[in-house]
Order: structure tokens, then C-alpha cells, then sequence
């Protein structure tokens, strides 16, 4: 499993594999408990390998900066995403020094975090998973 197939749906808690495309929407399944779910085509979704944070110079995609948290935690977990805000900032700072404190919010940082909670178990985070091109990041058809 890679990025390319996380999936984030506005309204859902958690987030979810893409298992099978529809005529109408698709089929996915939740991370956290498994189950799964079908999603219509009007619903927001984001695609994990799709989202970018803000930096000074440029966008960065969301890998670069789940490698960048995995690389300082030692593909460990970090800090719960319940932590109050100001100690979520300057961890984000630690971890990712080139984000825009400007455009980049507690709430989002919050979500960061979140998602590479759920995902490091599944060794999907790991500074090695994220060094593969993304060709040979994708599974095998």
C-alpha cells in the first residue's frame, strides 16, 4: 500500500484505502476499523499523494513531509495530535522548518499529524517507503 491509494473524505473520520472504482463513485475501507464504504462522486475527496504544504519557496507534497517527521522520529510515532497548539507548532517547526507559519495552521498540523499516526503502523510512512519513485511505490497490477 502506498499514498497513492490513501484516500481523505471530507465528513469521515479517519482515512481510507481505495479498493475498487465504480460507474457511480468507488469502494473504500477504512483504515481504523476496517470497514468498508461506498463513496459517490460528489463527495470531497483527497487523495493523500495529491495534498501539499506550504513553504516559503514552494508547495511540498505531503510525502516530503511525512518523511521529514518519519526521518526525525526514526520511523517512530510522534506526538498525539491532541496536544495543545502551541506545542504542535513548534514540534511541526523541529520537524519541518521550512513550512509557512503563515499558511499553515494548528488545525492543519493537527491533521499531519494525525494521518502519520494511522499510517506508521502499516510501515506505509517509513524513510524508505517514501524514497521509492513513485512508479515503484505502486503495487503490482
Amino acid at each position: 500500500m502506498s499514498l497513492q491509494k490513501i484516500l481523505s473524505i471530507s465528513g469521515k473520520p479517519g482515512l481510507y484505502e481505495l479498493k475498487i472504482q465504480t460507474r457511480t463513485g468507488f469502494v473504500a475501507e477504512s483504515l481504523l476499523d476496517g470497514k468498508k464504504i461506498t463513496v459517490g462522486m460528489t463527495s470531497n475527496v483527497s487523495l493523500l499523494s495529491e495534498i501539499a504544504v506550504f513553504t516559503y519557496s514552494e508547495e511540498v507534497k505531503l510525502a516530503e513531509v511525512f518523511k521529514a517527521i518519519a526521518t526525525k522520529e526514526n520511523d517512530g510515532k510522534t506526538i498525539s495530535h491532541k496536544e495543545d497548539n502551541a506545542t504542535l507548532v513548534n514540534y511541526f517547526r523541529e520537524a519541518f522548518p521550512e513550512y509557512d507559519e503563515d499558511r499553515v495552521y494548528a488545525s492543519d498540523i493537527k491533521k499531519i499529524l494525525n494521518w502519520y499516526n494511522l499510517l506508521q503502523p502499516r510501515g506505509i510512512v517509513t524513510v524508505e517507503a517514501l524514497s521509492k519513485p513513485e512508479e515503484e511505490a505502486k503495487p503490482a497490477e
